[in-house]
């Protein structure tokens, strides 16, 4: 197995402060991705993010004709000013700048610069700031064809990914891999933080109901790991379908730890606006397999869940979804949701079931709650549903992951390169 992993002692601190964040009938604190103002907090830490690292990773890239796998997310730190706040360019950017030979640009799943729905089509296209072709990976395309490979020497991904089994930026991963391999071209991966790196929770992966919303059977919903380990378990767990060997190389963080409290600099994608809701999308995600509305066509995406159809005397909350950015045509649009208000929620380190399976209790038409095929895709097992549905109670639903999930933390510590 060709796998490099790439040191360095450069030490740098990036932290995210807080701003403040006006809702609909309340106001309060929170981190707000667009808003935040990194500075520096912590000289101890010495954080420094793959892409940063332009000292590990541009040699490799050194007279060849390079493509990127990236999106609004691709960032790396420019410049830190005298007043503390830092001046963040686009990895994109940053190479053109210096002068290396990149051709083109693939996109995950809502684009390259990010404006597209969930599990909308994205086409293919043209950056309009670079000029350079920008091919999409989501829809019909999801796996890199040869002739889009065609003449490439080498291709890098820089990504952040929120360390959520359906969330779909490791399954872009996969692909992009397994087409490198087939066609003989090294893949460097730019590591990032997960800012659910400090947990491992939640139903595993059953081989029959893999799909792009998971496709590595005995991988639990939230699987604890950055996108360089991950990258590096695909690789080595031969989950790729190629007759090759990936050539891979990490570009690693320094001074990173699972534990490490991580706040993010923009949206990973369009409904996760902030930390708070990046902290809660491994509970709320679990709702697009529902008749739970979970904040789309709010400000408040994956801060809220709500439905018409919740009994207003126990869910008081309310809210009225409509079309806006990320979410052209929400769940219940225009219609008032009664709900439960999760923006104050402390920190979780668990997949917390308890608002779906409440919600479930108390919803009036119980047999229109699930979306079964979208759920069990979500879930990675059908048997989630069941227990919810039969009235299994959460202890009982939670000890039922733990085998499953201690394979996997087994299996998962081969490839841990962080404590």
């Amino acid at each position: 197995m060709a796998f490099r992993l790439l040191k360095s002692t450069f030490f740098l601190v990036v932290v995210i402060a807080l701003s403040c964040g006006n809702h609909p009938g309340k106001q309060k604190q929170e981190t707000s991705i667009e808003a935040s103002n990194p500075v520096e907090l912590d000289q101890e830490t010495g954080l420094v993010l793959g892409a940063n690292r332009t000292e590990a990773y541009l040699p490799l890239l050194q007279d060849k004709r390079v493509a990127v796998v990236g999106n609004p997310s691709s960032l790396i730190l420019k410049a830190q000013q005298a007043t503390g706040e830092a001046n963040y360019t686009h990895l994109v950017d940053s190479l053109l700048s210096l002068n290396v030979n990149l051709v083109k640009v693939f996109s995950p799943e809502h684009g390259f610069r990010g404006t597209a729905d969930a599990g909308e089509a994205v086409k293919d296209g043209k950056d309009p700031k670079t000029g350079l072709p920008v091919i999409s990976l989501y829809g019909n395309n999801k796996k890199p064809k040869p002739e889009q490979l065609k003449g490439l020497d080498v291709i890098v991904f820089d990504i952040q990914d929120v360390g959520v089994r359906f969330y779909t930026y490791i399954a872009t991963l996969h692909y992009v891999m397994e087409a490198a391999a087939d066609a003989g071209i090294p893949v460097i991966v730019l590591d990032r933080p997960n800012p659910n790196g400090s947990y491992v929770d939640g139903p595993v992966m059953e081989a029959e109901h893999t799909s792009f919303l998971g496709m590595h059977a005995g991988v639990p919903l939230v699987h604890g790991m950055t996108i360089g380990e991950y990258a590096q378990m695909i690789a080595k767990e031969g989950w790729l379908k190629s007759q090759k060997e990936v050539d891979l190389t990490i570009i690693p963080m320094t001074s990173y730890t699972h534990n490490l409290e991580y706040s993010l600099t923009v949206r990973p994608s369009p409904n996760l606006p902030n930390a708070q809701s990046v902290m809660l999308y491994p509970s709320l995600g679990l709702c697009e397999g529902t008749a739970l509305n979970a904040g789309r066509g709010t400000e408040m995406q994956f801060q809220i869940i709500g439905s018409p159809f919740l009994p207003a005397t126990d869910y008081k909350f309310t809210y009225t979804p409509q079309p806006n950015f990320g979410s052209k045509n929400p769940k219940f649009k225009g219609e008032v949701c009664h709900g439960l208000d999760l923006r104050d929620i402390n920190k979780l380190n668990r997949v917390d079931l308890s608002f779906i399976y409440n919600a479930y209790q108390d919803y009036t038409d119980k047999t229109s709650f699930f979306n079964t095929s979208n759920f069990t895709a979500h879930a990675g097992t059908p048997i989630l549903q069941k227990q919810i549905e039969q009235g299994l109670g959460l202890d009982a639903i939670y000890a039922s992951w733990k085998p499953g999930i201690d394979r996997f933390k087994a299996k998962r510590s081969k490839y841990l390169m962080y404590p």
